[in-house]
């Protein structure tokens, strides 16, 4: 096996919405790095329009030379944060809130559903994550936190 020398070797991120798109993507790269990664994501089963679940992309985290955990995690629940920071080595070096969701039409025609959806997980659920991380963060040498936005186009 070859030794991992990239910047993020020996780190651990803790991602949310990992299991696909850009938190995948970040994933692969620190995985490249020989980061171990916690993928916390929704996605346990197969998405009928959508690819990619928390395993998936375990098992391509750990193709790429990094060590993966795929925790089932809504961000909007406490709980599910809580237990999937547990599962985590006692330090976490960098949370990524990568998860979100947009509603892309105008005031008139959203509904207060979307409006709540999207104040849950992209304010209140990267909030909580954070809150719950923080700790973890405090005991590594070089901790960040990169929080991501909602695409402004599809």
């Amino acid at each position: 096996m070859l030794q991992n020398t990239g910047k993020l070797a020996g780190c651990t991120l803790f991602i949310t919405g990992a299991s696909r798109g850009i938190g995948k993507a970040i994933a692969l790269k620190a995985a490249r790095d020989g980061a171990n990664v916690i993928i916390a994501a929704k996605t346990s089963e197969p998405h009928p329009k959508l690819p990619g679940t928390i395993y998936t992309a375990a098992q391509e985290v750990e193709a790429a030379g990094g060590k993966a955990l795929p925790c089932v995690v809504d961000i909007r629940d406490e709980k599910q944060i809580g237990e999937a920071v547990q599962k985590a080595v006692d330090t976490i070096d960098i949370l990524v809130n990568n998860a979100s969701a947009i509603s892309l039409t105008g005031t008139l025609e959203t509904s207060m559903k979307e409006v709540d959806l999207m104040l849950g997980i992209n304010l209140r659920g990267t909030y909580l994550t954070s809150k719950l991380v923080i700790p973890h963060l405090l005991r590594s040498r070089s901790p960040h936190i990169l929080n991501l936005s909602p695409p402004s186009s599809t």
